[in-house]
């Protein structure tokens, strides 16, 4: 027999927090620290070096990502937590008020008026504030943030992503290091593109085309600020 909770599991929306920290963790990853590397594979002729930008690079990519992950979406978090306070006074002090605009809601959104203004009360009469805020705010169990999840698969996914560039540099040639970084970067990203979009439920080519161009872009410029401005070591 099919539940609304077996039902609701079919769907790709539950994912979307904790995806959108991993996708842009392992992709940060693989072109920041493959661009790094890149960049200082282009000036440089012996291993060592590469080794320690790209190390160093990891650690302070990863730390940095995990920290900038959980300081935005704990601003989000307080956002909506004093939206939520601020509801709860309203109803409070004005619950008729707040009971029309329930009802506005759900007229704009096709219900005839006597039908929008029964479906407000009821809904009140269960859980006001959970009303008002799944369908007022647009805050509910799904769409709420969580930053200790997404600090901690931002930052873990973007170790991930620039330990692949990391094996590369350990076993690839010095003195064509930056072409193996590209090619294995780019092999990274479609497999990156293609699970994200598996998983998100979304079209796989798009996924694919959307992060190798960014990839590429990021890259080739780090090469030709390597080029450019790097001193042989």
């Amino acid at each position: 027999m099919l539940t609304l909770e077996n039902y609701l599991d079919n769907h790709y929306i539950h994912r979307s927090n904790w995806l959108r920290a991993a996708v842009l963790g392992a992709n940060d990853g693989i072109i920041s620290i493959s661009s790094l590397a890149i960049g200082v594979a282009a000036a440089s002729t012996t291993r060592e070096p590469i080794i320690l930008a790209t190390v160093a690079g990891l650690v302070a990519g990863a730390l940095s990502m995990a920290a900038g992950e959980y300081v935005s979406v704990s601003s989000q978090t307080d956002t909506e937590k004093a939206d939520i306070q601020r509801e709860m006074a309203e109803l409070k002090e004005m619950p008729e008020e707040e009971l029309q605009i329930l009802a506005q809601i759900y007229e704009k959104r096709g219900l005839k008026k006597e039908t929008a203004l029964q479906v407000a009360i009821e809904l009140t009469e269960k859980d006001a504030l959970a009303a008002h805020m799944r369908d007022e705010l647009g805050i509910n169990e799904i769409t709420q943030a969580n930053p200790i999840q997404a600090a901690l698969a931002s930052g873990a996914a973007f170790t991930v992503g620039g330990v692949l560039p990391l094996l590369v540099i350990l076993f690839a040639p010095v003195k064509s290091m930056e072409y193996w970084l590209y090619g294995f970067s780019i092999v990274f990203l479609i497999i990156l593109g293609t699970m994200a979009a598996k998983t998100g439920g979304s079209s796989i080519p798009k996924a694919i085309l959307r992060i190798t161009i960014w990839g590429t872009i990021a890259m080739l410029l780090s090469a030709l600020v390597g080029y450019l401005f790097g001193v042989k070591v």
